[in-house]
């Protein structure tokens, strides 16, 4: 479903099994270079059952805040955040190789080494390890509709992982969802509205229609608009804890 954003490549249910591709197309030969070179020394180790990670510990310079995109797809935004917040620690979880290739090319353009970190499997093992409230933010963006009804439990945002995120976000940290596909659109606000732990920041259909300017526009979003399909952008904040 997309390039730049939150990979369709695969997706989980409550069985913990991974659904979708883990490869796609050959790789280009600087892409392969780079899993390499680069992602070695970014890459975050599958957590085992029980471990923790602190994720401030992942970093070699200390940072003021850690995100997590979960699906970063080929990681223009994760990149992009990277770049202008490099202050920031930011944590990607994806699967998909060829993703995790386009944003080793774009974290050697940017020169992002220091604040990113990468994940190349499912998040849930990540989300599980990390400690309560240690996320300041969190994206999961144009992730796979699994538009069939009986693959609706794959769809990452939901009563198995809304938990998860809950418990990993900081009081007051930010939730952001995007997506094309008004049937996940639905889902998820359906979902994460009704979660005690989060709160919709919507006050009219601008704040949905349209993103902030710390948000950056992604080939795959500027393709779906050319297609027809009008992206919705949601923010939750994660609500005090009592």
């Amino acid at each position: 479903m997309t390039d730049d954003s939150t990979t369709d490549s695969s997706a989980t249910d409550s069985s913990n099994r991974l659904y979708g591709r883990r490869k796609g197309r050959p790789l280009r030969k600087r892409k392969t270079e780079l899993l390499g070179t680069i992602l070695p020394s970014l890459e975050i180790p599958v957590p085992r059952p029980g471990e923790r990670i602190d994720p401030q510990a992942l970093f070699p310079k200390p940072v003021r805040d850690v995100w997590l995109e979960v699906g970063f797809g080929s990681g223009h935004h994760l990149a992009w955040q990277a770049a202008r917040n490099r202050d920031v620690g930011l944590i990607g979880a994806e699967p998909f190789v060829n993703g995790v290739a386009g944003l080793m090319a774009l974290v050697d353009e940017e020169q992002v080494q220091d604040n990113v970190r990468v994940l190349p499997d499912d998040a849930r093992p990540l989300l599980d390890a990390l400690p309560d409230a240690s996320i300041g933010r969190a994206f999961v963006l144009f992730a796979d509709p699994w538009p069939k009804k009986r693959h609706w439990e794959r769809r990452f945002i939901g009563p198995d992982n809304l938990p998860r995120l809950s418990r990993v976000l900081k009081d007051g940290a930010e939730l952001r969802l995007a997506s094309d596909d008004m049937g996940l659109v639905r889902w998820m606000l359906e979902h994460t509205v009704k979660h005690p732990d989060f709160e919709w920041t919507a006050r009219g259909p601008s704040d949905w229609r349209h993103r902030t300017e710390d948000w950056p526009p992604t080939r795959y979003e500027e393709k779906a608009i050319e297609a027809g399909r009008k992206p919705v952008f949601l923010r939750f904040i994660r609500k005090a804890r009592a």
